[in-house]
Formats: structure tokens, sequence, C-alpha cells
């Protein structure tokens, strides 16, 4: 037997399509364009699932959600927006939403969440949520609204109720230590400290006492106690940066504290309980070292419980216009002349691949409010800059009408001159193979639209082989409605 779905959007055509798509699935539909009358409804008991919108007419979606889990703790309720900002993600998770989706979003995904809220068991106790201290949206530190972005901010807002440990890829530069700090900043431990050690910073001797604190007379040198990130960040959360470049043999204690819960410092006896949430970091693919032997693929699977990956900027070169606004505030907010950008630049930034990711743009942007007189920053003042920044992304661009072949031939000559005597670390096929790979499916399934069967056809491969590509290569597939 169907159930009854309350919806509330003031869009009438996003009403009318969840309207035929729900009642295809055999459940009957109410929908209304504000907010009064859903909680109306509510109140009146009637409704078993609420689909709304966050902006409607007369009340934000967002502050009707906590009213009616006090109301109705039993009733699920899953928020739609076009906001899209982690900001909205993580209200809507606070405030007791079942789940999010940002608009546009793609049919099917809305329709499983609604199958697995009405088959999910409601807790035998279901309190409402605890009202909880908005964040600002000029503080949260992840700015876009590119599609991969959205599922980031979906996944982060999933994780923020939890302690589970959090894997975080990506390039350098893309900002994975931001969104370790999204997690602890508006997660459970918000009120606990949070603590960062950089692996790839650290001289190999010292990583274990760093963790874990050393006692006095430990070593020559250690002339009292000192404590480790470990007990600092006892009841927070501890952000383990560049953990592929952790020694083999500070790896095999890491992972006996992951699996025992408790530690001892260098030089000590006792053992002390641990009590903090793991966030780890990387750009480097942490399977190949595994393959080499460099790193242990039980403490691997320990850390990687939630994989999130950063996609580089130039995956969501729509967000490029967003960050350069975000920098330049912070710039003014800084002392420094306010400034923009025209329009002809913005589009020149927008191709530019931006090799060091986000943190080149904002060094970048730093430049340009320091820097240059002019209120409006022009096509000109870009394009020498870039070709100050690196001289062979300038002024000449990509060779004309140069193959496939020629141009990834040129890349590795590049390559390998960048790495000492030419030679690059071991795992080069695989990797240069998941470089052209990536690029290639994420192409061609953002050219259909996230269509899969459509992207195999094209790519002249089994359904079941793109599948796996995908799930191998970590890609999102965004589709959505127009």
């Amino acid at each position: 037997m169907g159930a009854t779905i309350l919806v509330a959007d003031d869009d009438r055509a996003i009403r009318t399509v969840l309207t035929q798509a729900l009642a295809r699935l055999g459940h009957e539909v109410k929908t209304t364009g504000n907010a009064a009358t859903l909680w109306r409804w509510v109140q009146e008991g009637e409704g078993d699932l609420v689909i709304t919108d966050v902006v409607m007419p007369d009340e934000n979606g967002l502050d009707l959600v906590p009213r009616i889990k006090k109301l109705r703790p039993e009733l699920r309720i899953i928020v739609m927006s076009a906001q899209n900002t982690l900001l909205t993600a993580v209200k809507a998770a606070e405030r007791g939403a079942f789940d999010y989706l940002p608009k546009p979003f793609d049919l099917k995904d809305l329709m499983a969440i609604v199958q697995k809220a009405l088959s999910t068991p409601v807790p035998s106790t279901s309190p409402a949520p605890a009202p909880a201290e908005d964040p600002e949206e000029e503080a949260l530190p992840l700015i876009g609204r590119s599609p991969a972005m959205q599922e980031i901010y979906r996944v982060l807002a999933r994780l923020m109720g939890t302690d589970l440990t959090v894997m975080i890829t990506g390039e350098s530069g893309t900002g994975k230590e931001l969104v370790a700090r999204a997690l602890h900043d508006y997660g459970k431990r918000r009120g606990g400290p949070f603590v960062a050690i950089n692996m790839a910073a650290i001289p190999r001797e010292l990583i274990e006492s760093e963790l874990f604190g050393h006692e006095k007379g430990a070593f020559t040198g250690a002339t009292m106690r000192s404590t480790g990130r470990f007990e600092q960040a006892q009841g927070g959360t501890l952000f383990l940066d560049e953990i592929g470049d952790m020694p083999l043999e500070a790896q095999t204690r890491l992972l006996r504290v992951l699996q025992e819960g408790e530690y001892t410092t260098v030089g000590g006896r006792t053992p002390i309980k641990t009590d903090v949430r793991i966030v780890a970091a990387t750009h480097r693919d942490l399977r190949t070292l595994i393959r080499q032997g460099l790193f242990r693929e039980d403490l691997f699977y320990r850390l990687n419980v939630v994989p999130i990956r950063l996609p580089p900027l130039r995956e969501r070169t729509e967000d490029v216009p967003a960050l350069v606004r975000h920098f330049l505030n912070q710039a003014a907010q800084q002392g420094l002349p306010a400034k923009t950008v025209d329009n002809a630049a913005m589009d020149r930034l927008k191709r530019y691949r931006w090799p060091g990711n986000v943190r080149e743009l904002e060094n970048m942007v730093q430049r340009l409010a320091a820097l240059y007189s002019q209120e409006v920053i022009s096509l000109d003042v870009i394009d020498t800059e870039l070709a100050e920044t690196n001289p062979a992304a300038a002024p000449t661009q990509e060779p004309v009408n140069e193959g496939l072949s020629a141009a990834v031939e040129r890349h590795l000559r590049e390559y390998f001159a960048a790495h000492k005597d030419g030679i690059p670390a071991a795992g080069l096929y695989d990797r240069i193979l998941r470089e052209v790979e990536r690029p290639l499916l994420s192409l061609s399934l953002t050219a259909t639209r996230g269509n899969q069967i459509k992207a195999a056809h094209m790519l002249g491969l089994n359904r079941n082989t793109l599948r796996k590509k995908i799930r191998d290569l970590d890609i999102q597939v965004v589709r959505g409605l127009k």
C-alpha cells in the first residue's frame, strides 16, 4: 500500500513532476506552494513523508523542519534547495532532515531517497533535535556550487553527527584541511580541539614522538615530558595530513592505536585511552603505495571508512567566479582596496588549468588586490599574471590542431623533465592511464548528462565495465532536472 507524501514547493513544475513520479510508485501526493499549508497538514496528522523546498513565499522550509520534528518526531523530511551551499546541507542535517538534495537533482535519486525514508525503521525514541547555533555563510570554509561540490556537501552533512573515520584525497591545494575543519567545526566534537599534523613536514625519527608524546629521558634531547598530538586532540579531532608520507614503523603503531583505542608515550609504560576522531588526507595514490610495499593495507582500510575525493579546480571551473569574489572580499576585509574582475578576465581564469588548484587561485587574487591600482581587473592583467606564474601556460596556449598523441607526448616530456634525473617514481604506467581515463570518462558522462547507457555506447564499453571504472576511479556522476 502506498504512502501519503506531502510536497511543498513554490515551483509548479517541480510539484507536477514529483506528483507524477510518486504516483507511479503508488503513493498519494498532496502538494502546496507555501509553508503554512504544509504546517496545517502536519498539525492535522496527515502525511507519512514530507518533501519541502527551502525558499518559499511565506517561510523558510529549514525553519519548519524542527517544528515538524518536535510535533511529529516519526515523520521523515526530505529537504531540497537551489541554494546549494554547505550551510544548507549542514542546517538540514542539524535540524533533523532525513536527507538533503540540491537542485537541480536527478529524479531517480529522489525516488530512491523516498523509498529509503519510507522503509527505514523509525527509532523507538526520536527526540526533536536540539537547536544549534547556525554558522554564518561567510564563515563556511568551502566555496562552490558545482555538482561535484554538491555531492561533497551532502556527504559532509551526513557525517556531522558521527565519529566515523574519514579519508580525504585530492591534489595539493584542493582544500583537504578545509574539509577536515568543516567536519570538526560543524560536527559533534565542535567543542573539543582540532589538532593537525603534517606527516611530510616532520623528520621520520620524530613522528612517533609527535603523535604520542615522550617521557623525560626517552631519547637524547628529551629533557622533559612532552604531550603528543593524540593527547592534545583528546575529545576532538586529529587531522593526519599527508598520511601517505608516514613511515612504515609509525604506520604499525598508528594501526595498533586505532585497533585498541589506547597508546603509550615514547619511553612510557602506562597505556593512555584515546578519544579522538581521525580524519586523514593525502594527495598520493595509497593503493599504488600499498602495491609498492610503502603503505600498510590494513591501515588503509582502517582509515578509509568514508572516502571523500576533492576534485581539482579544473574539474569545477564553474566555481572560479565565486572563489574569486570570496578571495577579493577577504582581501578587502584585510584592508586592501576593493576590486572586481571583468567578464573577459573571468573567462580567462576559468579556462586556465590551475595546477596549484584553489591555493594557486587564492595566491593570485591576493596579488591582484595588493599590486594593481585599477579597481576593475582586466584581461591583460590576468594574461600578465599567468605568463609570470607559469610561462608554459601563457601566451601561446596549446598548439593549434595538435593531435591527442602529440599532446600526451608533450605533457609526458614535461613530466619527465620535472623529475630529478628524468626518472619519475615507480607506478608511472598506472598513474598516467588513470590521468587519461578519468577525464575521458568524466567528460563523456557530462556530455550524456550522466546517462551511463549512452556514455557506454559512445565509449564502446560494456555498461558494467563503465560502472566498475566509475567506482574504481571514484568519478562523481551527476544528472540534473532542467
